[in-house]
């Protein structure tokens, strides 16, 4: 970014998803997982309202560079919870992976057009 505007090199690297590339390495340290609740700064934290003790379970598992929440149109930071709730709640080989091919879906054929299987993923109603 230039003074806030994103630059031609900004827009090329977002387009092709290498703006990820330092997610990746953070994944190789170990420090994060492909699949989990999207890592937040503490400013991200303390404008949620998540800096208190009945949140913690959010941070009992690795940030993701995919998850539920990602996935989602996101209308609210209620949604985002129950979204990583649901993720932290039914986690399991077998989510991961179907989370995987509905981000591999996403990206091919829109965010939108995926929101659906991702209810039902999550096992919550539509919210948005």
């Amino acid at each position: 970014m230039d003074n806030g505007n994103i630059t031609a090199v900004g827009k090329l690297l977002r387009t092709f998803g290498l703006d990820e590339i330092p997610q990746l390495v953070n994944v190789l340290k170990g420090d994060m997982s492909i699949v989990g609740p999207r890592p937040l700064t503490r400013e991200d934290v303390e404008r949620l309202g998540w800096a208190t003790e009945d949140r913690d379970i959010r941070w009992s598992v690795k940030p993701g560079i995919t998850g539920l929440a990602q996935l989602s149109p996101i209308c609210s930071a209620d949604l985002s919870w129950q979204l990583d709730m649901s993720y932290i709640r039914d986690r399991s080989i077998l989510l991961d992976m179907r989370i995987i091919l509905l981000t591999a879906r996403g990206i091919l054929i829109g965010k939108n057009k995926v929101s659906g299987q991702l209810w039902r993923l999550a096992r919550i109603e539509s919210p948005c």
